[in-house]
């Protein structure tokens, strides 16, 4: 489980599970989402959410994709400011992922 700043003051935060990043990866959200200055704006939050609900129309029936939703990305609390910091943890979160895969190969290839 990850947890982010939702603001500045680092008085809100949500919990993001493994699920979500799941999900996340899955659909791509992140694929083409910023601009080329890498600005996380209100803007970029709106398009992100309006691809989703875009994904949702014709996918009504994703338990996870609802739950990444309701508990993520339509909290109350999730801002441009929350949305920069799951876009960081969730590179973080490719990042340990993409390590643990190289190590695996590494152990197996000694094997």
């Amino acid at each position: 489980m990850y947890k982010i700043l939702c603001n500045m003051k680092a008085s809100k935060s949500l919990s993001i599970e493994e699920s979500h990043m799941q999900t996340i990866e899955r659909y791509s959200l992140f694929s083409d989402l910023l601009d080329s200055n890498g600005i996380v704006d209100d803007n970029v939050l709106d398009k992100l959410r309006l691809n989703v609900r875009s994904l949702l129309a014709s996918n009504s029936h994703d338990a996870e994709l609802l739950d990444f939703c309701q508990k993520v990305l339509f909290h109350d609390w999730m801002k441009a400011f929350g949305l920069h910091q799951l876009i960081l943890t969730y590179i973080e979160w490719q990042n340990e992922k993409l390590e643990s895969l190289k190590s695996e190969l590494e152990t197996e290839a000694e094997a």
